[in-house]
């Protein structure tokens, strides 16, 4: 195969979301500084949901743990990521920036106590889906 053709292949599943996971949660994929935003983006737009602590009140699920960990688990940061877009926060779904979501989900990382990294979160479903989300971390 021609390396045109292979740079080609490439980019159409990249596109398609067809590319495989080249990272993982356990790898450092969000920074500090975009978690600490996301604490305050958390208390204000789901901690009346989902509690200040991420333990879940009444329907809303808990957000930290080892029960949100298995939930996502073998799945991607893109699709975890989709779902809050789509669907959050309940009264209005969609309102937050990409921006905004992107900060919440690295506190929510930060919070079931993933590691940081000097790289900050991306914005883009698209990048989020090549980072794939493990409940065990695959190199202790």
């Amino acid at each position: 195969m021609s390396n045109f053709r292979l740079a080609l292949l490439l980019v159409v599943l990249s596109m398609t979301g067809a590319m495989a996971q080249t990272a993982s949660i356990w790898d450092g994929v969000y920074s500090d500084a975009q978690a600490d935003r996301g604490s305050s983006g958390f208390a204000g737009h789901c901690a009346s949901c989902h509690g200040a602590n991420l333990a879940g009140t009444g329907e809303a699920p808990a957000l930290a743990g080892p029960h949100f960990l298995s939930d996502f688990d073998g799945l991607s940061v893109g699709d975890l990521f989709d779902r809050i877009r789509t669907t959050m926060p309940q009264d209005n779904p969609g309102s937050l920036t990409r921006d905004q979501l992107a900060d919440i989900l690295a506190f929510l990382l930060k919070a079931n106590g993933l590691p940081s990294g000097a790289k900050e979160l991306d914005r883009r479903s698209e990048y989020l889906k090549a980072i794939g989300f493990s409940a065990s971390n695959p190199h202790p």
